[in-house]
């Protein structure tokens, strides 16, 4: 009796935690009636273009939980990371000027058009306050910093493009929100208005202003904050806007995609695309560095802006690595790359900022 005393107040701990806001919550009604009509959803679960491993067969969750406790010293950077401190509600936007806040986290800006993409400002990537904290240095921009944002853009509902705390401060105040299909059943838990969300499933389109409109693309990666996987979509995004063409990645591992995508939508004055949290136990969901310049040539994209790095530490390799080997590799492939630090603007055919200020 005892035993199971113990057992169900265990399960009841779990229940009663897992039951918090911040893990969102599961599609259903119509929402869920629009998953199921989806050809992108088979065999209960969106599922990418080839079948695609999370892990490696050889590997075991086991082993990754142990790696974990074993991570090298150098995943963290040694001192506080340099940043640019920049006015962005001033920012000139009379092109597309886009400002990073480290990790995957940036704003567009154009014509008076504000776009902020998956924000995780001021916040772990992690549903607890103990797990996965920024670098020293990284986080210097909050919400407060910020213009009034026309609108949000979420790629997928993993807790590092996806963070509760930003969107329940953007709740009220943003515009508009755009996402993949099914996350915006995440949204509305928040706080965010049904009428204020637009959810796409690859290859569909949806005009968001003037000049501006955005087509979901495939993405090799996956999604879930709880248990179960899959039960909302992942996407990049085709941005057009203002006769610009831009490519946001989002998380994905390398495949033909990029290609099909280039040759349907390219070419694009810009291309942001995931650089970091890599590793060899799960090469299908995450591209290596030399997969992400090469991604950017597939792509046809005429600069390479690489992101998903310099925040978190999500992986077991050097905080570094991945823009050392991407600008190695870009060089041999002759693919232009940007490297700004966090806060200090890139500027669509003007200004694209590439020192080595990671070499501190």
């Amino acid at each position: 009796m005892i035993f199971l005393l113990i057992i169900g107040g265990i399960a009841l701990l779990v229940f009663l935690f897992m039951n918090q806001p911040v893990f969102g919550k599961a599609p259903t009604g119509k929402r869920l009636e629009r998953i199921l009509a989806s050809p992108n959803y088979r065999d209960g679960s969106f599922q990418n273009l080839t079948p695609t491993e999370m892990i490696l067969k050889d590997t075991s969750y086991l082993k990754l939980m142990r790696d974990t406790f074993r991570k090298p010293a150098n995943v963290k950077p040694p001192r506080p990371l340099p940043s640019v401190k920049t006015d962005i509600k001033n920012l000139s936007d009379d092109k597309p000027t886009i400002v990073w806040f480290g990790h995957s986290s940036y704003l567009i800006k154009s014509k008076g058009f504000t776009i902020l993409v998956d924000p995780v400002l001021k916040g772990n990537a992690s549903p607890v306050s103990f797990l996965l904290k920024p670098f020293e240095g990284s986080d210097v921009y909050s919400i407060q910093d910020l213009p009034s944002v026309d609108l949000v853009l979420l790629t997928h509902d993993h807790y590092d493009h996806l963070h509760y705390d930003s969107i329940k401060a953007l709740a009220s105040n943003a515009k508009h929100f755009v996402t993949s299909l099914g996350v915006g059943v995440h949204l509305e838990h928040w706080g965010v208005d049904a009428n204020k969300i637009t959810e796409l499933d690859w290859r569909e389109t949806k005009s968001i202003a003037d000049a501006i409109t955005l087509t979901a693309t495939p993405a090799r990666h996956f999604s879930g904050r709880s248990f179960k996987r899959g039960q909302t979509n992942w996407s990049s995004f085709v941005l057009n806007m203002h006769g610009y063409n831009l490519f946001l990645g989002g998380d994905s591992g390398y495949e033909n995609h990029f290609k099909e995508i280039g040759q349907q939508h390219g070419p694009f004055d810009i291309a942001l695309l995931e650089c970091g949290q890599y590793g060899k136990d799960w090469p299908h969901i995450h591209m290596l560095p030399e997969q992400t310049a090469q991604a950017a040539k597939d792509l046809g994209a005429k600069v390479l802006f690489p992101v998903h790095w310099a925040k978190f530490e999500l992986a077991f390799h050097p905080w570094d690595d991945s823009i050392q080997r991407v600008t190695k590799t870009a060089g041999e492939l002759g693919q232009p790359i940007t490297t700004p630090m966090i806060g200090e603007p890139v500027i669509i055919n003007e200004s694209y900022p590439d020192k080595t200020w990671w070499k501190i």
